[in-house]
């Protein structure tokens, strides 16, 4: 394992536990690193590569929650001596490596020392939390408030702000910002391309630039939420 590699929003102390895998595993895009109805098992750590985190409904439609990289912890932090399963499909959407920490050997360590166990708790609930609001968004504000929060939480994760814009510094297709909100592509286009003839946006090889973010955030009744839970990662 990469010593220099320190996990996100974690101490140095619990990145080190995290960080000490069981083995590396290669990614390959368009796979899937573990799938909702699965055993839960393993963590995994993100050395490389990107993943992104969702459900697949019955109808066969895709619900993105959030995207994955480096440096991050991917699974569901499920501390418990019960045999619990994915309720999250893990899809990787460019190759990489992950390390493989085994879920028995990381809850024999945490049980020696419960500063360690308090943090992690804490992660699983900030973990929670961040996609109880991601459902709360689709829940409460439609298709038009679910691509305007999407919009939002990237500009949050991936945005490069200039005097008067922010550039969205992710390559996301319409299917895929589709996926985020739970609708359609084409309900999407159509958003977009209003937002474009008000000169809220603009799209340009794949990636978005806002212009007006606090329309965004006015259309929607924004809460101003912690920015910690307003992200797509």
């Amino acid at each position: 394992m990469d010593e220099t590699l320190q996990l996100k929003g974690m101490s140095k102390e619990l990145s080190a536990l995290l960080t000490a895998v069981d083995h590396r595993m290669p990614i390959k895009k368009n796979t899937f690193l573990f799938q909702q109805g699965e055993e839960i098992s393993d963590l995994y750590v993100i050395l490389s590569g990107r993943i992104q985190i969702g459900k697949i409904s019955l109808d066969g439609r895709e619900l993105t929650l959030r995207i994955c990289t480096k440096g991050d912890i991917v699974g569901e932090l499920a501390h418990t001596n019960d045999d619990v399963k994915y309720i999250l499909n893990a899809k990787v959407i460019e190759n990489g490596e992950v390390g493989v920490i085994k879920k028995q050997t990381l809850d024999e360590k945490l049980l020696t020392d419960p500063a360690l166990t308090l943090e992690f708790l804490k992660l699983m609930n900030l973990s929670y939390r961040k996609d109880q609001t991601r459902f709360r968004d689709l829940v409460l504000h439609g298709k038009k408030g679910a691509l305007y929060s999407t919009l939002i939480r990237l500009t949050n994760s991936y945005g490069i702000k200039t005097d008067n814009s922010i550039l969205i510094d992710i390559h996301l297709t319409n299917q895929e910002l589709a996926n985020f909100c739970g609708t359609s592509r084409e309900s999407v286009n159509r958003l977009l391309n209003e937002l474009r003839r008000d000169d809220i946006l603009k799209i340009e090889k794949g990636k978005i630039t806002v212009f007006d973010l606090d329309y965004l955030k006015e259309e929607i009744n924004c809460e101003n939420c912690p920015l910690v839970l307003c992200t797509i990662d």
